[in-house]
């Protein structure tokens, strides 16, 4: 593997072993592009990097001696059309396989890539358009993104829109060889907008250090080698393809396996996959997982898989637990952010906790925080995940909201990068996912933790989907209520209601019980998958009351209080 230059995991004895010496040295003037990608196809041009296939049946393997030549000769394609260092450049890709090479020929050209995902609108393209001040935009057209891309584009708006035919066919018209352009290590490398759960969506910088902060991600918490064919579900407009289909499993040496959905992806489509192409290791949000084992897995060849990783939400246990049965297979979660690389994760010297993130990352000094800003010794005391500035920022951790200092300020304050994000930490240094700051319930002096009545509610036969939120009541100034999308065979009735919190009441705190339950057919997402709390809030703001559960589908329990 490519990483033992800098890291290999063989180097530890133990997890304070690695906390202490797994700090990469960074070279001067790095490019991922060039000092890996075209080191690695020099010296082992053969090796497997990309394995991508479609679901109409489509089929490629690039080596990577063909992703170094494809992407000089992409670079010099992109310099033919006006694009220079530090050109800002939106892609919407997909997960076609060029994009892969697209990012290699942005890093050597210089230029800043804004990958986004094929799914946003014409409203969400003009604000990505303005906020970036983006010239140029790529796109494969998958029937919708290119009239959304064109309804978003005004009349003086000078913006050129490349195809990605063009792309496909400048691998193999346009020169090989490409003459390095230098960079700086500070110079901004690639731009994420965030998700947008609560606000408009920020951009993150991260600039040419932060592959090798996926060292940490590939090869500590995803434990790849160079035998892995790696499989991460995520699209190219996340930073999730980040952290799992480029940077760090190329560092290990891994093969990345990329399938390429037209359309929404069924369990049969995942396990498909992973039994016919042999994939070794796998990641995923706890969304997938839960599609997963509410399927026969059993109808699958699954022997090929070694490894799991989730990410993106909280893992309930009840998921945890159901994986584990079907396959003996741990799955190891992992904590970060579009901000940073993988912060805390389950790795190889701990014992998974179902539903705990694990321990910090090498490099990352990590503390929970109170209100006033003071760091929390005590176990199981609820506080804010902040990682130390003070001294050095650890390798990975975003540079600022691009063009907006006062956002990264508004974050980067007191020594410490503030990530919004509430968790404790237990007896034996385990942390546990709580939630987003303002998903928090203050209920009858309490507060109440989303995620954990969400998981003890999935475990009840009937939950297939949760989402936990407060509501405004007189006397608790926020009572808690569920969101609860029903298995199959199960209807909405005033019984299921008083089960549900029935189950709830024996399983935790009293008050931590929903008192209102509302059955619906689907969760409100984000287009990343992630459960949008705020817009369930904000829709039963609008409500004038809590009403009857049948008729309304929203179920009240008086007797719950008790």
């Amino acid at each position: 593997m490519f990483a033992t230059r800098f890291l290999s995991k063989e180097q530890f004895d133990n997890y304070q072993d690695y906390m202490q010496n797994a700090i990469p040295t960074v070279p001067e003037n790095f490019n991922f592009a060039y000092d890996v990608i075209d080191v690695i196809a020099s010296e082992t041009p053969d090796k497997i990097a990309i394995m991508w296939i479609n679901d109409t049946g489509d089929k490629k393997n690039i080596s990577f001696q063909q992703l170094s030549q494809m992407s000089n000769s992409v670079a010099n394609f992109l310099s033919s059309r006006g694009i220079h260092p530090g050109d800002t450049v939106l892609l919407f890709l997909r997960r076609r396989w060029e994009y892969w090479v697209l990012m290699m020929a942005m890093h050597k050209l210089g230029a800043i890539p804004i990958p986004s995902t094929n799914q946003l609108k014409s409203e969400d393209i003009k604000y990505r358009i303005n906020a970036s001040d983006a010239h140029t935009i790529i796109a494969f057209d998958d029937g919708t993104i290119k009239s959304e891309i064109e309804k978003a584009i005004t009349e003086t708006d000078a913006v050129q829109i490349i195809d990605c035919s063009e792309i496909t066919r400048a691998c193999t018209e346009y020169p090989t060889t490409f003459e390095r352009i230098p960079n700086q290590n500070t110079d901004t490398m690639v731009v994420y907008f965030t998700s947008g759960t609560t606000d408009n969506p920020k951009m993150v910088a991260h600039n040419f250090t932060y592959p090798l902060g996926h060292i940490n991600t590939a090869i500590f918490w995803q434990q790849l080698t160079d035998d892995d064919i790696h499989f991460t579900l995520s699209e190219s407009g996340w930073a999730k393809c980040s952290w799992g289909k480029m940077y760090g499993q190329w560092l290990a040496g891994a093969t990345v396996f990329i399938f390429d959905f037209s359309r929404v992806f069924t369990a049969h489509d995942l396990l498909s996959a992973i039994s016919t192409h042999k994939i070794t290791s796998f990641c995923a949000p706890p969304t997938a997982y839960k599609m997963i084992i509410n399927t026969n897995m059993s109808k699958y060849d699954l022997s090929s898989l070694r490894k799991a990783a989730v990410a993106g939400e909280a893992l309930n246990p009840e998921v945890y637990e159901r994986f584990y049965k079907n396959t003996g297979i741990e799955l190891r979660e992992g904590f970060g952010q579009t901000e940073t690389c993988v912060m805390l994760f389950n790795n190889e010297w701990l014992t998974p906790k179902p539903g705990a993130m694990g321990m910090p990352a090498a490099g990352w000094n990590i503390s929970l925080l109170d209100e006033r800003g003071r760091a929390i010794s005590e176990a199981n005391t609820v506080g804010e995940i902040c990682v130390s500035i003070k001294d050095n920022k650890p390798i990975g951790l975003f540079q600022g909201y691009h063009k907006n200092e006062k956002q990264t300020s508004n974050v980067n304050r007191d020594g410490y990068y503030h990530t919004g994000d509430m968790a404790y930490r237990d007896s034996d240094g385990y942390y546990w996912f709580v939630g987003r700051n303002d998903d928090l319930i203050k209920t009858s002096g309490y507060r109440v933790s989303p995620f954990e009545v969400e998981s003890v509610l999935m475990e009840h036969p009937s939950v297939r989907e949760v989402a936990v939120t407060g509501i405004p009541d007189k006397s608790r100034g926020m009572a808690v209520k569920a969101t609860i999308v029903l298995n199959k065979y199960f209807q909405p009735t005033d019984a299921l209601v008083r089960q549900i919190q029935d189950h709830v009441k024996s399983h935790t705190a009293h008050y931590k019980c929903p008192r209102v339950i509302e059955f619906v057919e689907t969760l409100p997402m984000t287009i990343s998958g992630k459960i949008r709390r705020a817009l369930i809030r904000t829709l039963d703001s609008a409500k004038e009351s809590i009403v009857d559960p049948i008729k309304n589908t929203i179920g009240l329990n008086k007797e719950s209080d008790k």
